[in-house]
């Protein structure tokens, strides 16, 4: 890249990061006030300029815990208005009558003008059960119908504190259910379900799985599982290494899960911490994509669990990609990252093998 792409690239990602957009971030007690700085972790990460650009905006601003639930989210609507190279999609929305709550709304994605019965994916977003819609992850999904040619059902679970645990988990896999069940009502084929889902929609996807397994169905062809949440430890080696960003933190996290399982014992259970399920309630669970990124808290407890899940003889494809951060699926600033083009086409491919192809 010339000198001078790189000074118009980094302009771009800096105008997508003002101070609202910021808000998320937790500030780095080490980090300049110099708009120059950068954030160095004790490793010495080398991240993806457009990523380093985004940590270094980030380590000047608050906690997200600092904002309360109101606050972080409008932070993070803020952070992903307007997204740039929206993929053409028809677009609808039905409420289920279904689940703890009696109504589950959902938003279902198609590829613009595709005809037929599409095969379906699950989609859980993530947020950490408190942040997050279908406008935050609208390009995403969008990315993820047309490269899977699948119908993207995305479940519009009640968010945390609002609802705590199980309340969001149950309303996921009874609207995974209705569809299995009415997939023709929606025009899609019920043979043929995915489940997928970022950081703690990762969690719901392979607990949605887990409960299909326990409870006799639905029969699920694959999950993908970006970055997941699988259990309620913050001691893990990446959690001390990122400890303090980039961009999420052990302490974000921590109020994440006080604000969805506030209880000791409900963090125990397999249906919050799904690493903590045993190789034989893991066993026959459907053919899995993990990607994790090499900068995040989370990335330690995302490969143990392909490791488990590996350890149970399901088929399981882990892959990290280096020189990156929590959320750069999600993130409309890091769209554009070499690590981003590359993982939502390596999901997309994935996912539409499994749904187009021979189980």
């Amino acid at each position: 890249m010339s000198a001078r792409s790189r000074l118009a690239r980094t302009v771009a990602v800096a105008a997508a990061l003002p101070l609202a957009f910021g808000l998320l971030f937790e500030a780095n007690a080490g980090a300049s006030a110099s708009v120059s700085s950068t954030v160095r972790k004790p490793t010495d990460v080398v991240l993806e300029h457009d990523a380093q650009v985004f940590a270094d905006q980030a380590a000047k601003q608050p906690p997200v815990y600092t904002l309360g639930y109101a606050g972080a989210r409008k932070a993070l609507d803020e952070l992903q208005a307007d997204p740039k190279g929206l993929l053409p999609a028809d677009i609808s929305h039905r409420d289920l009558p279904v689940g703890p709550t009696g109504k589950v709304r959902v938003r279902i994605v198609r590829p613009k003008g595709a005809t037929g019965k599409l095969p379906a994916i699950m989609y859980f977003h993530g947020g950490g059960w408190v942040l997050g819609d279908e406008e935050t992850h609208d390009r995403l999904t969008r990315q993820i119908a047309n490269g899977a040619h699948a119908a993207v059902i995305f479940v519009d679970y009640t968010p945390s504190p609002e609802a705590r645990f199980p309340i969001a988990i149950e309303q996921a896999y009874a609207a995974t259910k209705w569809v299995a069940e009415h997939g023709r009502d929606i025009d899609v084929d019920s043979s043929r379900i995915a489940v997928a889902g970022d950081s703690v929609g990762g969690n719901m996807a392979t607990v949605v799985a887990l409960m299909a397994k326990e409870r006799r169905g639905p029969a699920l062809r694959e999950q993908v599982l970006f970055y997941p949440v699988t259990d309620a430890n913050f001691n893990t080696p990446s959690y001390r290494e990122f400890a303090d960003g980039y961009w999420l933190t052990r302490k974000g996290m921590e109020w994440f899960w006080d604000a969805y399982a506030p209880h000791a014992k409900d963090r125990k259970s397999v249906y919050a911490s799904p690493l903590r399920a045993s190789l034989n309630q893991l066993k026959g669970l459907p053919k899995t994509l993990v990607i994790t990124e090499q900068a995040d808290v989370l990335r330690d407890e995302g490969e143990a669990y392909a490791n488990k899940l590996r350890a149970a003889g399901n088929d399981v494809t882990s892959v990290r990609y280096q020189g990156m951060i929590h959320d750069f699926l999600m993130l409309n600033a890091l769209a554009d990252t070499n690590a981003a083009k590359a993982a939502i086409t390596q999901a997309n491919g994935y996912l539409y093998q499994g749904l187009h192809g021979t189980k």
